[in-house]
């Protein structure tokens, strides 16, 4: 049995990979601040599964509060660190704050780790770390350190800590660069999620910019992949640092996927166009060849199968008649 912490527990990925840990067995310690990013209700019920369960326990707090987060820690605990303030545009608007959480609350993490002696870390990074010039598909040997938003720069940030920090405090870290999770629970400000209640409220969605796509990853698949690197930091040396990108390098053109989502809803979209916000980037694409050799990372959702899954999950949720 693995005693692993979990930061940002209460979060779309977060939850999901709770209750991954707890069907395996695990002993499970969940942190969340409940930022308000979106309501804490929201939050809450994302963890209705997992409260209750043997092995899971749970402990509201900002990851900063390193005084409060070292002593959750053992030497052998696994730390996964999930919590961050999140939002690309978000965080064109709120640099400062995004440093605050996202880089000091990084810091505050390994520093609690140092103090308790554990050593075990999977990092969730993001595909925003690769910027608007890293060739397609994007490899983790790219030189990432041209981010084009502020969120994608606390991300680097965090990974170069990572990198300052895991020799000299022992640390055995996979750094999980994330490729635009979806599936249930998504985030509602996030555009598939804000886009279906839009349409099923028959109001117009904005689409920014001409030919943007993304490398979609189902939420399963990626609680797939992080369960696979938190086994992997069990075996590498002491100082070790490896980035891994969780994507398949199956872009979506955000026209398909609006035309997907709204034939999943039965709806036909009212679509306004805008040009590109600051910060966003026009393509992603993952190479996953490191994550398929070393972890055996094999996505096996594919993104109509995914939508149909988000779909289900959100007319239940929110209670819009079929």
């Amino acid at each position: 049995m693995t005693r692993t912490l979990v930061t940002g527990a209460a979060g779309f990925i977060g939850s999901h990979l709770v209750e991954a840990l707890l069907d395996r067995g695990d002993e499970v310690i969940g942190v969340d601040s409940f930022d308000p990013l979106y309501p804490r209700a929201v939050k809450e019920e994302n963890l209705a599964a997992a409260e209750g369960r043997t092995g899971f326990h749970f402990v509201e707090l900002d990851v900063r509060e390193r005084d409060r987060l070292a002593p959750l820690l053992a030497a052998d605990t696994v730390v996964v660190h999930l919590a961050a303030r999140a939002g690309v545009r978000q965080s064109v608007a709120d640099p400062a704050g995004f440093a605050a959480v996202n880089v000091g609350g990084t810091a505050a993490v390994l520093e609690a780790m140092r103090a308790a002696g554990a050593t075990r870390l999977a990092f969730a990074s993001s595909s925003s770390v690769y910027g608007a010039d890293t060739p397609l598909p994007f490899r983790e040997d790219a030189p990432a350190m041209r981010p084009v938003s502020p969120y994608g720069a606390t991300k680097r940030a965090g990974e170069l800590l990572i990198q300052a920090l895991a020799p000299l405090a022992g640390l055995r870290v996979a750094s999980l660069r994330l490729f635009t999770v979806f599936g249930p629970r998504q985030r509602p400000d996030l555009a598939m999620h804000a886009f279906a209640r839009r349409m099923l409220e028959d109001a117009p969605i904005t689409l920014f910019g001409e030919g943007q796509s993304r490398d979609y990853t189902f939420v399963a698949d990626a609680v797939a992949g992080i369960l696979a690197a938190i086994d992997w930091t069990a075996d590498v040396a002491a100082g070790t640092v490896e980035h891994f990108n969780l994507g398949a390098n199956r872009p979506v053109l955000l026209d398909a996927m609006v035309r997907d989502l709204a034939h999943a809803l039965g709806v036909v979209p009212r679509i306004e166009r805008a040009p590109m916000q600051p910060g966003d980037v026009s393509r992603t694409a993952a190479d996953p060849t490191r994550a398929a050799t070393v972890l055996h990372y094999a996505p096996r959702t594919s993104f109509a199968s995914g939508i149909e899954r988000f779909v289900a999950w959100f007319r239940e949720t929110y209670e819009f008649a079929h």
